[in-house]
C-alpha cells in the first residue's frame, strides 16, 4: 500500500516537468521549423483555434513573418516562468532576433488530443530602462 501511494506521488510531482518538456519541445521544434522555412512544420503545431483563424500554412506563415519577426528568424531562445491560465498554460520565452536584439514573448498553449499546441502569442512591451 505505501508504494503504490510512493509512485503516485512520484508521478504527480512528475507531471509538471513532463509537460513543461513538451511544452518547451513543441515550442523549439516551431521556431526551429521557422528558421527552416518550413511553414508546413510551423503550421502543424499550432492549435485548432490558430488554425481556424489562418485557414492555410501559407496565411499563417505570412502573419508570422509579417508580425513576429523575431520568430521568423530567431537565433536563440530561452525558456522561461510557466503558469496556468484557465485551461492554457502560459509559457515566457525569451527570443533572440537574427540582428541579435531580445524580445520577450508569452506562448499560450493548449493540450489537444494531439499533445501541446501553440493557442496564441503575445510580444511583451520591452522594460522601461532607466540611467
Amino acid at each position: 500500500m505505501r508504494l503504490a501511494a510512493l509512485t503516485a506521488a512520484l508521478v504527480l510531482a512528475a507531471a509538471p516537468a513532463v509537460a513543461q518538456d513538451a511544452i518547451e519541445d513543441v515550442i523549439s521544434s516551431q521556431l526551429e521549423a521557422f528558421n527552416d522555412r518550413d511553414v508546413g512544420t510551423a503550421w502543424s503545431f499550432a492549435s485548432p483555434m490558430i488554425r481556424g483563424m489562418f485557414g492555410t500554412p501559407g496565411n499563417f506563415g505570412e502573419m508570422v513573418e509579417q508580425g513576429y519577426p523575431m520568430v521568423w528568424t530567431n537565433s536563440e531562445a530561452r525558456f522561461l516562468q510557466r503558469e496556468p491560465r484557465g485551461e492554457r498554460q502560459v509559457q515566457r520565452v525569451m527570443v533572440t532576433d537574427a540582428e541579435g536584439a531580445i524580445h520577450m514573448l508569452d506562448y499560450y498553449m493548449v493540450e489537444t488530443p494531439q499533445g501541446w499546441q501553440i493557442d496564441g502569442v503575445t510580444l511583451l512591451p520591452a522594460p522601461e530602462l532607466g540611467v
